[in-house]
């Protein structure tokens, strides 16, 4: 998996610590939902029923480098 730096500080995070990678993997393969943000990044959400909750992923532009997981809270299921 490719990701940024940004990424790979942020996953030290205490709140970012336990999200797997698998997880993430999944969420990009099978999101439930996909957004194209206005700069080109990628936002793809599945809900992970391991944690209960849903995991937005964003990727760059390239549709396969992550840069930011995190359990979104504020999502709602259309």
């Amino acid at each position: 998996m490719k990701t940024t730096r940004y990424f790979d500080y942020t996953r030290k995070r205490p709140d970012r610590a336990s999200i797997q990678e698998a997880w993430i993997q999944a969420v990009i393969e099978t999101p439930d939902k996909m957004e194209i943000q206005s700069d080109g990044r990628i936002r793809k959400w599945a809900f992970v029923s391991e944690a209960g909750r849903y995991l937005r992923v964003i990727l760059l532009e390239d549709g396969e480098t992550v840069h930011n997981a995190f359990f979104d809270r504020s999502y709602k299921e259309e």
